[in-house]
């Protein structure tokens, strides 16, 4: 198969790690403009990873529907696979495991969104483009100070504190970008051996602020305190700043229990082996320069 990527996103967190993982693999990788013609951009190309995304949640309900329509003529014009991260809001709060088969009963109007976002490429699908929805729990990238695991969990870490947002022992999905990247670009050779439309989790890690605390203390030397964040913060910045706002939608996340179903990835890509837990988490640790 023709190896030439398009990824919109590139200087980003999902965007930037597949675009290297690409290049890794062996693909010529171009970096989209923002602003540019999106079809023109796309010609020639076997694949298209849409990486953008607004920050900060900023106008979701108006930018993800143009941009998601923006991926899909593109896709269309040219001919190639779409490459989408999902995520899992719209999940809910239905038990887990989360996979394919999980109903989408959104609970967050961030839900709804994605859930709408997602109905839109799979009806596409039926036509082309063919779409590959690799599906990740929060995001970890050591270093990078978007990501809530940086931003806030180990915000703290070097005055011995992990900062919780919700109860300490409640399971939660984490993606590894690095090794979700990896993932994302294996199915992407697989080609038309995958459906047209492939939902597919990835599985990643999931542990608790319990599990964290414990493996930064024995990797650190050091004893770990738990601190629960102050959620009214959130309740009361939220009418003056958006970011707050946005965030105190998704805190049940972090009260309701969830992880993604393994199978389906294994079944895919039966060699794949995730970057170990203990290892992600030195890499963040020596991104805060605490090792």
């Amino acid at each position: 198969m023709d190896r030439t990527a398009l990824v919109l996103g590139a200087s980003g967190g999902f965007g930037g790690q597949v675009a290297l993982a690409l290049q890794t693999a062996g693909w010529q990788v171009r970096r989209y403009s923002r602003g540019t013609d999106m079809a023109a951009a796309a010609k020639g190309a076997a694949l298209i990873v849409n990486g953008l995304n607004p920050p900060a949640y900023h106008a979701w309900d108006r930018l993800i529907p143009e941009i998601t329509a923006s991926v899909i003529g593109a896709g269309r014009a040219s001919g190639a696979t779409l490459l989408v991260p999902g995520n899992v809001y719209p999940y809910g709060m239905e038990p887990a495991s989360w996979g394919p088969d999980t109903p989408h009963r959104p609970t967050s109007r961030k839900g709804r969104i994605r859930a709408e976002m997602e109905t839109r490429y799979r009806d596409a699908a039926e036509h082309g483009p063919r779409t590959i929805l690799l599906r990740g729990g929060d995001f970890l990238l050591p270093g990078a100070p978007q990501m809530l695991m940086n931003r806030m969990i180990l915000g703290k870490v070097a005055r011995g504190r992990i900062t919780a947002l919700g109860p300490a022992d409640v399971i939660h999905a984490y993606a590894y970008l690095p090794d979700m990247a990896r993932a994302a670009v294996g199915l992407a050779t697989l080609g038309d051996a995958l459906p047209a439309y492939a939902d597919i989790p990835f599985a990643g890690h999931a542990f608790t602020i319990n599990d964290l605390a414990a493996r930064v203390a024995r990797l650190t030397g050091r004893p770990m305190q738990i601190v629960q964040f102050p959620l009214w913060f959130f309740t009361a910045l939220s009418p003056v700043w958006e970011l707050a706002r946005e965030l105190r939608e998704m805190l049940y996340l972090n009260r309701h229990p969830h992880w993604l179903d393994p199978d389906p990835l294994r079944h895919w890509l039966p060699g794949f082996q995730d970057t170990p837990l203990d290892a992600v988490i030195l890499a963040h640790l020596q991104a805060l320069r605490l090792d």
